[in-house]
């Protein structure tokens, strides 16, 4: 039942223009952004040919990207995200879910499997751009795999809050901007962090960083720290998701 809803939205999503337009845009984007870094890169070629051990495509040209690409999908996410569940309170259908056959955690997760199958979509397009570099070079894999896996690691988790926020409300416009600000302020907490004199405050708000971990990742520094913290900030989100909507069939 749960990959039934999940091929439901995933179908959904491409049924509207939105999807669409936030494929073309973000790869419009990034294929912009990576076209730079390979020109740059060559331009230095010369100078890097003097350094021992320096840096190679992988860290001037691919991580970059992938940090690009994090930043785009902090914005992205809440538009798709935004009428996962708000949509069906609009429309007064989401009684019929309550009446199917299926429980809330079914939902839930055919749900935000269906937003994140879409996600990983428009990652493995992205992802083709660095392996383009193989024609004409190396790159570091380990690094790589570390870099995608934060990638994914990141937008699951922008797309689980991106669903319980939009299981609060009835307007996807509200979904869409509360979404953006909880992920911008996770975005930038460590920054706050830095400026804490409490060692134990500035450990919490550096810990609670979507991005600290991410850049962790990107550096090619593989922790399962940094994984378990992704997998449990997607487990409570969804979890809280599932709670919202028990309590809303309840009231039904």
């Amino acid at each position: 039942m749960i990959g039934t809803l999940a091929l439901r939205e995933l179908r959904s999503l491409f049924l509207s223009p939105l999807a669409w337009s936030v494929l073309a845009v973000v790869q419009f984007i990034l294929a912009y952004l990576f076209l730079a870094h390979v020109q740059d890169f060559i331009q230095i070629q010369p100078q890097l040919a003097l350094i021992d051990n320096a840096p190679g495509a992988t860290q001037l040209i691919v991580a970059p990207l992938y940090g690009s690409a994090g930043f785009i999908f902090m914005m992205v996410v809440p538009l798709m995200t935004m009428r996962l569940i708000s949509e069906e309170r609009r429309n007064r259908s989401i009684a019929l879910l309550f009446s199917a056959p299926v429980s809330m955690t079914e939902i839930i997760l055919g749900k935000y499997l269906g937003v994140a199958a879409f996600f990983l979509l428009l990652t493995g397009l992205i992802t083709l751009m660095p392996l383009s570099l193989l024609s004409a070079g190396t790159l570091d894999m380990g690094h790589f795999a570390a870099i995608v896996l934060g990638t994914l690691l990141l937008v699951a988790s922008f797309a689980a809050l991106g669903l319980y926020l939009s299981s609060l409300t009835v307007q996807p416009t509200v979904a869409a901007v509360s979404s953006f600000g909880a992920l911008l302020l996770l975005w930038i907490i460590d920054w706050a962090g830095d400026k804490v004199s409490n060692p134990e405050a500035s450990g919490l708000l550096t810990y609670l960083s979507l991005l600290r971990h991410f850049e962790a990742l990107a550096r090619g520094v593989f922790s399962t720290a940094d994984v378990a913290y992704y997998l449990l900030f997607i487990t409570v989100f969804l979890v809280l998701g599932i709670r919202r909507l028990d309590a809303d069939r309840l009231q039904h």
